[in-house]
């Protein structure tokens, strides 16, 4: 089911979805600049909502969005514990009441709160499959296999809430990282722009129809995901399929492995100097995140975020996208620069302080955004504008095309 919303074919059609919000997040950008992590976090949710449920999310300060990315920040906290770790190896210990087990009861009670968030939203779509009055999105499919195959509301529930989690905080994490690359690499940011300038100049936004003239954008997007990976053990366990042996080591058949992306991703003999942020290493790299990933030559594969094997994220076609446009577009209009501090000095932030958790990003920093040329400021407005009048007076997708 999930293959069939986000496979090679189908995310194409979900561009221009990504072109509508991404225009959002720039005239935010543009008016409130203070609040990029808010701007990115509502990029990222809004196109999540639109393939899952059929609706946007206009606003960061929509309670489910705020909900949801809360209970990012409490499930990171829980998994920090040596507590949540003994529970999980040990489930004998489940049986212990929770006062014995406060992580537990915490565990419950998020758990309380993350299920009705993602059955609210699954029994309102199902509500509008009925009605006839949902647009075209995940949740139509979905409800026709539940009346053949009868799984539960709740399964349901969890199916487009696992993919609401993992297309917002993934996407936006590593566009906040990339923003964070643009301030600490000056140099890289200043050679992104002048290649943009010269592809796409300076009277309309770079288009999805430029990426294959873009290719040191294309190697911002690899390069943040190698240089910043959000999963940086893999996002979920994996399992061998039979005994084997690695390094000296035996691991039998059906040993949990985790895939230590950071590790690989930071290994000196695959990307030499690891920590600083080089987008021309990837200059000759002409391959889709999805057919990098996937080459059977593990060694030339240029990153290991979205994972690998046969559970492999399936949502990296409709990422490259989004952060294709969030990068390209965001250097097209503004420059990025260090905040200053009350003495005047800039804030240099530590590209190495990152958030605990399953799912990582760098700890919040200031910058200041600013417009390129009042002539760019000009068109991310008109862009936005002309974006919201085809969005009010629209009965259908159709001025999506």
């Amino acid at each position: 089911m999930v293959h069939n919303l986000l496979n090679q074919n189908v995310a194409k059609s979900y561009v221009p979805y990504q072109m509508l919000e991404n225009k959002q997040m720039l005239y935010e950008l543009l008016h409130t600049p203070d609040d990029f992590l808010k701007h990115i976090r509502r990029y990222s949710n809004a196109l999540t909502t639109t393939m899952v449920f059929g609706w946007r999310t206009p606003t960061y300060e929509n309670a489910s969005l705020k909900q949801l990315f809360a209970g990012f920040s409490e499930f990171a906290e829980i998994n920090q514990t040596g507590t949540a770790a003994l529970i999980d190896f040990f489930p004998a210990l489940r049986m212990l009441p929770d006062f014995i087990l406060p992580t537990q009861g915490k565990a419950k009670e998020l758990h309380k709160h993350e299920k009705a968030l993602y059955l609210g939203h699954w029994l309102k779509a199902k509500q509008a499959v009925k009605d006839g009055s949902i647009k075209p999105c995940f949740c139509v499919g979905l409800r026709e296999a539940q009346e053949k195959e009868g799984f539960s509301d709740d399964q349901a529930s969890y199916i487009t809430g696992t993919l609401l989690e993992a297309g917002s905080d993934t996407t936006s994490n590593t566009l906040y990282a990339f923003v964070l690359a643009m301030l600490l690499y000056p140099e890289v940011q200043k050679r992104a722009q002048e290649e943009i300038d010269r592809v796409v100049g300076d009277a309309r936004l770079p288009t999805m129809d430029d990426e294959p003239n873009l290719q040191y954008i294309r190697g911002c997007v690899k390069e943040t995901l190698r240089w910043m990976p959000t999963t940086i053990l893999g996002a979920v366990p994996h399992a061998t399929t039979q005994d084997d042996w690695y390094g000296g080591f035996f691991i039998p058949k059906g040993a949990g492995i985790l895939n230590n992306v950071w590790s690989i991703n930071m290994d000196s003999n695959r990307a030499p100097d690891p920590r600083r942020f080089d987008p021309s290493r990837h200059k000759d790299d002409l391959l889709t995140l999805y057919d990098s990933a996937v080459n059977p030559d593990v060694s030339k594969r240029n990153q290991f975020t979205f994972g690998a094997g046969r559970r492999i994220c399936p949502g990296m076609h409709v990422a490259e996208r989004s952060l294709f446009l969030g990068m390209s577009r965001l250097l097209w209009a503004f420059d990025v620069k260090p905040a200053t501090n009350e003495d005047g000095k800039p804030i240099i932030p530590d590209q190495d302080k990152l958030t605990q958790g399953f799912v990582c990003m760098p700890e919040e920093f200031p910058a200041k955004i600013t417009p390129r040329s009042s002539a760019r400021a000009d068109v991310v407005e008109r862009e936005w504008k002309m974006a919201q009048m085809l969005l009010l007076h629209s009965k259908t997708k159709q001025w999506l095309a």
